[in-house]
């Protein structure tokens, strides 16, 4: 066991937090801090992605993907602005989900403008009456000749206003349990056009959420992806590695806040000196780094696990569930030691702690999270 980064490893974070200083941060800082990215502006963020490899990390080589260890994508991922995290997130899990349900001529025509970041994709699940369950999809796929036509709507779906294509996630009938049976549709929005709308949120104001409406939209047959049914495990695997990437981001977004709390210790006076010789805020230091640390390896530990093959729904729940809240927590604790300063919009606290606190929701709340981890240690199912 060997905690210390590979030489390799060291120069993948090198080169990711250069890229950022010098390509994405320069085009996120033309525009409004509390207003989502224009799509142009979004799409040269990509295709700088796309020069490293991190629109497809997970896809080999062969397939034009980054070929990276989840590991090391995570190393890198964490590094990432939050919301380009988000953006990148529902691209390349998007591309995956793509290509473990495709046929070769599908991945021919739809991949490779998605690897180099010429057009935009999301991955739509999640609905207005089902959260964490996907067995309940109400968004309905029927089969009308050579089309499908789909009806329903989906919600908090990342690069939903800005996307060219959508992975729909849809109901076409129930399995010999009787459960809602899933099924994959790809739809282009200039084929096949449907309605979205931007959602406001508290945090990540420069991603993009929101809502889509499918009324009789009709999609080619040839762009249903899979068998029937498959949907589900697939969801599962890729939201393993999800988990522990958003984790990741709540560890990037703390340990801003503990290098700009350690300055400021180190600089403001207080009671005739200066503030980090006080106890008490030694003691809020020391537990803010702990959470970051904390949360690090946890999260490290489960994109391990996945590169070895191991099971990693606990591990990955576990992960996500502890990094959030600890670094929720983490950035509250700066934004103290910062005192008025905290509060203010100048020091940037407000906005981490804004952005770590959308969060605990996506790809598994944590409440959710709870249970898929109880449910590897006692082997019994809690939700149904």
């Amino acid at each position: 066991m060997n905690f210390e980064p590979s030489s390799e490893q060291t120069l993948i974070r090198d080169a990711t937090q250069s890229m950022v200083t010098r390509e994405i941060r320069p085009i996120m800082d033309a525009h409004d801090v509390d207003s989502s990215l224009p799509k142009e502006a979004l799409l040269r963020i990509f295709a700088v992605l796309a020069e490293q490899g991190l629109t497809a990390p997970r896809l080999p080589h062969e397939a034009g993907g980054g070929g990276l260890k989840m590991l090391d994508y995570g190393l890198m991922f964490e590094l990432l602005p939050a919301e380009v995290a988000f953006a990148l997130l529902g691209q390349e899990v998007t591309i995956a989900r793509i290509y473990a349900e495709s046929t070769e001529q599908q991945r021919q025509r739809f991949l490779p403008d998605l690897i180099a970041g010429k057009k935009i994709c999301c991955t739509g699940t999640t609905e207005p009456n089902m959260g964490s369950n996907p067995r309940e999809v109400q968004t309905r796929v029927i089969e009308d000749g050579d089309s499908l036509v789909i009806n329903g709507a989906k919600m908090w779906i990342t690069n939903a206003a800005v996307c060219d294509l959508i992975n729909v996630t849809c109901n076409d009938g129930v399995d010999d349990k009787g459960r809602g049976r899933l099924r994959r549709v790809l739809v282009e929005r200039d084929v096949s056009p449907f309605e979205t709308r931007e959602i406001e949120c508290l945090g990540l104001r420069q991603g993009h959420l929101g809502e889509v409406h499918f009324d009789d939209c009709r999609v080619p047959k040839d762009n249903s992806l899979g068998t029937s049914g498959d949907a589900a495990k697939v969801l599962t695997l890729t939201w393993n590695g999800n988990r522990p990437l958003i984790g990741l981001v709540a560890v990037g977004l703390a340990q801003k806040a503990l290098d700009a709390a350690i300055e400021y210790a180190g600089s403001r006076r207080q009671f005739g000196k200066l503030l980090g010789g006080h106890q008490l805020v030694q003691a809020n230091l020391a537990d803010i780094e702990t959470a970051v640390v904390s949360s690090r390896l946890l999260c490290y530990s489960a994109l391990d696990a996945i590169d070895n093959g191991k099971r990693a729904n606990g591990t990955s729940a576990m992960a996500k569930r502890y990094a959030t809240s600890a670094c929720e927590q983490a950035i509250s604790l700066a934004m103290q030691v910062h005192g008025a300063m905290g509060v203010g919009r100048e020091t940037g606290l407000e906005r981490l702690y804004r952005d770590v606190r959308m969060l605990p929701i996506p790809d598994g709340a944590n409440n959710i999270l709870a249970m898929i981890q109880g449910r590897d240690l006692v082997g019994i199912d809690a939700f149904r």
